[in-house]
C-alpha cells in the first residue's frame, strides 16, 4: 500500500469508531489496538481496566488521492461526542478518550480539525486531545468486530448504528458507494 497514509484516532469504543471508518471513501484498511498508555503490549482485559492509561483507538489506512487527512478528521469529529471528557455515552473511562495521534506531519492537521469542529459547535468545546504513543494492536477477535460479532451483540446494535446514520447523514460525499 505504498500509496497511503495512515491515521491513529481514539473516538470511545474501537467497534465503533472502526465500523465508521470502514465505510468512509479512500479508506483501505482499519486496524483497532491500543495507544496512549504506558504498559507495554496491552490487553483488552488491562486496557479496559483503565490502568495502562491506553486509550481504545484505530489505525485507518487511507489513500490521500480519495480523501485528505483533513476531511478523514472531520468524519472522526463529527462521528462521535468529542465534547464528553473520558467517555463516550455509558462506556466511561481514560480507555474511552476523544484523541487524534497524529504521525510525522500530521499536528497542523489534527489541531485544525478541532479548531474546524469548535468553529461550527460554538459552545460545545471539544475535548479532544492531542496526544503520541505507541500502537499495538488489538487481538484478533476485536477486527472487523462490526461485520461479524457485533451484529449480534447488543451493545454494538444499540451504538454502532447511530454513529453510522450520521455519517450517512452529514457526510454523504464522504461514503463508500457501497456503504
Amino acid at each position: 500500500m505504498a500509496d497511503t497514509q495512515t491515521a491513529i484516532m481514539a473516538g470511545g469504543c474501537f467497534w465503533c469508531t472502526e465500523a465508521v471508518m470502514n465505510d468512509v471513501v479512500g479508506v483501505k484498511s482499519v486496524e483497532s489496538g491500543y495507544i496512549g498508555g504506558d504498559a507495554p503490549d496491552p490487553t483488552y482485559k488491562q486496557v479496559c481496566s483503565g490502568t495502562t492509561g491506553h486509550a481504545e483507538a484505530v489505525k485507518v489506512e487511507f489513500d490521500p488521492q480519495e480523501i485528505a487527512l483533513a476531511d478523514l478528521l472531520d468524519v472522526f469529529m463529527g462521528t462521535h461526542d468529542p465534547t464528553q471528557l473520558n467517555r463516550q455515552g455509558n462506556d466511561v473511562g481514560t480507555q474511552y478518550r476523544s484523541a487524534i495521534f497524529p504521525l510525522e506531519g500530521q499536528e497542523d492537521e489534527a489541531k485544525a480539525a478541532i479548531g474546524r469542529w469548535n468553529a461550527d459547535h460554538a459552545g460545545e468545546e471539544a475535548v479532544t486531545t492531542i496526544e503520541s504513543g505507541t500502537w499495538y494492536p488489538a487481538e484478533d477477535y476485536h477486527q472487523e468486530y462490526w461485520e461479524g460479532e457485533g451484529q449480534r451483540n447488543p451493545y454494538c446494535q444499540a451504538t454502532i448504528p447511530p454513529k453510522l446514520m450520521k455519517l450517512r447523514k452529514s457526510y454523504q460525499k464522504h461514503l463508500k458507494p457501497e456503504a
